[in-house]
Order: C-alpha cells, then sequence, then structure tokens
C-alpha cells in the first residue's frame, strides 16, 4: 500500500502529510482530535538526513503542541549502508532519533508506530519499535536481519537457521512472527481509521512487549530474564 492511500484510510477526517525525499510529515484527524504524523516511504534508507528529520520533527511536536499523541509509519530498509554515513557517526543519529521518541513518551505523548510496507534493522528499532505500541498491516515485511546475513554473524549455517525459523519466530522475518514476539501489538485490517482510533484510545505507557511474547509463545524466556535481572533473582525453568 502507497502512502497516500494508507494516510486516507487512517484519517478519512483529513490530513496534511507531506512527502519530501522520502520523508513524510504533518498531522492527521482521528475522532476530532489532531495527531502528529511522521514517517519514511519508498523503503528509505534511513541516513543522517532523514534521522534528523524525524527527531527534529519529533521535537518540534514536544515544543509547540505538548500531549499531541504522534504516529510514525513506517516503511524503510534499515539504516543507509554508506561510508560517508558511518564516518558521520550514523549510529549515533539513529541513536538520538530513538532518545528523541522516547523523550517524547516521557514528556506525555503517547507515539504510535504502524508498518505498513517495510520494516527492517536500525530504521525500525529505533521508530516503530520504540513506539508505546507498534502495529502492521497484514501485508508488512518485518525482520531485523536476514538469514543470509545472520548466518555470517552468528557463524551458524543457513541451513539451520532456516530450520528453525519454522517453529522459532526469533529466527523467521513477518508481521506475524513479530506478533508472537509481542513486537507487534496488533495486526489491523478492515477499518484503519476505526483501528487507529481504538488504539491512542486504549494507549498506555505500560511495556507488554515481553509479557505478550510470552502469552503468544514467541519469546518464553524474556520476561522471567528481565524480572530476574530487576530483583536479583534466579531464573526457574521456562
Amino acid at each position: 500500500m502507497d502512502w497516500q492511500t494508507l494516510a486516507t484510510q487512517l484519517f478519512p477526517e483529513g490530513h496534511d502529510i507531506a512527502e519530501r525525499e522520502h520523508f513524510l510529515s504533518g498531522t492527521g484527524q482521528v475522532s476530532g482530535r489532531t495527531v502528529a504524523v511522521i514517517g519514511t516511504t519508498d523503503h528509505a534508507p534511513i541516513g543522517i538526513e532523514i534521522a534528523l528529520a524525524q527527531a527534529q520533527a519529533v521535537l518540534q511536536t514536544v515544543q509547540d503542541h505538548p500531549g499531541r499523541p504522534i504516529v510514525i509509519l513506517v516503511d524503510t530498509q534499515g539504516q543507509r549502508l554508506r561510508h560517508r554515513d558511518e564516518m558521520l557517526g550514523i549510529n549515533s543519529y539513529m541513536a538520538h532519533l530513538g532518545k528523541c521518541v522516547d523523550f517524547a513518551r516521557r514528556q506525555g505523548h503517547t507515539v504510535l508506530g504502524l508498518v505498513y510496507d517495510q520494516a527492517l534493522s536500525g530504521g525500525f528499532i529505533t521508530s516503530g519499535l520504540i513506539a508505546d505500541a507498534c502495529f502492521a498491516l497484514p501485508q508488512a515485511t518485518i525482520r531485523v536481519m536476514g538469514l543470509p546475513a545472520m548466518a555470517r554473524i552468528t557463524k551458524v549455517p543457513e541451513e539451520r537457521l532456516t530450520e528453525l525459523a519454522k517453529d522459532n519466530p526469533v529466527f523467521a522475518p513477518g508481521a506475524e512472527n513479530y506478533l508472537r514476539m509481542g513486537g507487534v501489538h496488533a495486526i489491523w485490517e478492515g477499518d484503519l481509521a476505526r483501528r487507529l482510533a481504538a488504539a491512542l484510545a486504549e494507549s498506555d505507557a505500560l511495556d507488554r512487549r515481553m509479557a505478550l511474547g510470552r502469552e503468544r509463545g514467541g519469546r518464553h524466556m524474556a520476561q522471567q530474564v528481565a524480572e530476574a535481572v530487576r530483583t536479583g533473582s534466579n531464573v526457574g525453568p521456562a
């Protein structure tokens, strides 16, 4: 789905979202309420320019419109793999974006992410995945690392990783697997405007991703390990 069609379905009451060099920004109307919208399109690689543009849009919303919800529309191939960006410290720019989103949340802004096309690697981690809740459309492609790259990094044969991916969502891409792990709260179908309005109404600051992953059978130990670290206790059997 292209971003114009998505925006029309999400904001039937109207929007002024504009695109500039793969960067989306503007506002939309949801149940008579204005929300800020930022995001990317055309499988945008997140270089220093887009990372800074998104961070600026978040901080501008915090400064000019206290408490206004922020919706992040995600379509990215991950961080841009260029020597220039690496030399300029793209990791710091991505971290800055993540800190700005977290700052907005701490200032009382509800932040929702929606993967409407593609979400890969660091471009997803510092946008939709760091939001209060992240959602996806059924056709969305989501992965942090492809199996060939994972095989190179872990030295585990790709054939073995492919076999593991059949039963373990941690190794497998796709919206359904991220739903099982709790990274995606829900997959939106049907009336997207109604889905968005409900998500805004129901959102809170509690991070339920580990609990959702355990309930859905995608991450059995994450919540136990985190709780053990917090309390200094031992991890029990899965």
